[in-house]
C-alpha cells in the first residue's frame, strides 16, 4: 500500500448540541504521525496523519472535556502512538491498548502508567489476520487492577462468540453494539441478541456510536435513532458514546462529526441520560479515581 487514506471530515459542522461538562468522548483513535510512529506492515489501511494536535483540536470544537483513545488497527500491536497521545493530553485522556498475547506482566504496568485502562481484542476479518480466543483469555486474565476488555465483532459472529465473552474475567465493553442491522429496528433480530449478550451478566457494557458505519440510509441516521434510543434507556448505567474519529475507513461515506453530536439527544433524550452516557459512565471506567 501506498496511497494514504483521509477518513476524515475537513471542516465538521458546530453541534447545535451542547454536551454536558465534563463529557467526554470515550471512542476516538489517532493515527502516527507516521514519521514518528510508523504504522504496522500488517495493515489494512494506510492513513493519513491524524495525530493529538488534531484530536484535542476537534475535542474542544465539538465542546467535549476528555478522550478515551482507543488503539487503531493501523498501528498494530506498538502503542506508542496512543501514549503519546495520551501523554499530551494534561491528563485528559485514557487509553485502550491492543497487545501482542504474549506480552509480559511489567509491559502491561507500563502501559498502565502511560494511562491503558483497556485492552481491545478485534474479530473482525477484514482487519485482523488472527484472533487467538484462548491467548485472549490468558492475557485478560492478567490485566492490570481495574482494566476492562474492549470487543470489536459483527453481529453475525455473535452466538459463536458468547462462550469466549462469558469466560472473560473482568468487565468487558462492546464496540458498536456489535454491528447490529439497525435497519431490523429496536425489536429486529440482531438488537434481541445482543440484548439477551448484555443480561447474561452485569458487567458487560456497549458503546452507542457509529451511525455513519451502521445506518446504510447516511446521515440523519433515522433507522439508527430509532433501533438505538431504547437500548440506551433500557441499559442507561452500562453505555458510553463516542465519535470514532478519525473514523477508519469510512472514506467513502466521512461523517460529519458535528452531526454525530447532534445524534447524543436522540438516542438519550433527558438530561440524566446524557449526563450517564457522557460524563458518570465513561469516568466510573476510566477515571475512577475521580469520582
Amino acid at each position: 500500500m501506498t496511497d494514504r487514506i483521509t477518513s476524515w471530515h475537513d471542516a465538521p459542522s458546530k453541534p447545535r448540541y451542547t454536551p454536558p461538562h465534563g463529557a467526554v468522548d470515550a471512542h476516538c483513535h489517532v493515527f502516527g504521525p507516521m514519521a514518528e510512529f510508523p504504522f504496522s506492515p500488517k495493515a489494512k489501511y494506510l492513513p493519513d496523519d491524524a495525530g493529538p494536535d488534531m484530536l484535542f483540536g476537534l475535542r474542544d470544537h465539538l465542546g467535549f472535556a476528555r478522550n478515551v483513545i482507543v488503539q487503531a488497527s493501523c498501528h498494530g500491536t506498538d502503542n506508542a502512538a496512543t501514549l503519546n497521545a495520551i501523554a499530551q493530553s494534561s491528563g485528559l485522556a485514557r487509553g485502550v491498548a491492543v497487545v501482542d498475547p504474549d506480552i509480559s506482566d511489567e509491559e502491561l504496568q507500563a502501559l498502565h502508567e502511560g494511562g491503558m485502562r483497556g485492552v481491545r481484542f478485534n474479530f473482525l476479518k477484514r482487519l485482523v489476520d488472527n484472533a487467538p480466543k484462548d491467548k485472549f483469555l490468558e492475557v485478560a486474565a492478567r490485566l492490570p487492577k481495574g482494566w476492562h476488555v474492549v470487543i470489536y465483532f459483527e453481529a453475525d459472529i455473535l452466538e459463536e462468540l458468547r462462550p469466549f465473552i462469558a469466560a472473560i474475567p473482568v468487565p468487558v465493553v462492546i464496540d458498536h453494539m456489535g454491528r447490529p442491522d439497525v435497519s431490523q429496528g429496536p425489536d429486529g433480530p440482531d438488537m434481541q441478541a445482543f440484548r439477551a449478550l448484555l443480561d447474561s451478566r452485569p458487567d458487560i457494557w456497549f458503546k452507542a456510536t457509529c451511525p455513519d458505519r451502521l445506518d446504510a440510509g447516511g446521515d440523519p441516521w433515522d433507522a439508527f435513532a430509532a433501533a438505538v434510543a431504547p437500548l440506551v434507556h433500557d441499559y442507561q448505567d452500562r453505555v458510553i458514546w463516542g465519535t470514532d474519529w478519525p473514523h477508519p475507513n469510512m472514506e467513502k461515506n466521512i461523517p460529519d462529526d458535528g452531526h454525530l453530536v447532534d445524534m447524543i439527544p436522540r438516542i438519550a433524550p433527558s438530561y440524566e441520560l446524557q449526563r450517564k452516557l457522557l460524563v458518570v459512565n465513561p469516568m466510573r471506567l476510566y477515571w475512577p479515581e475521580e469520582l
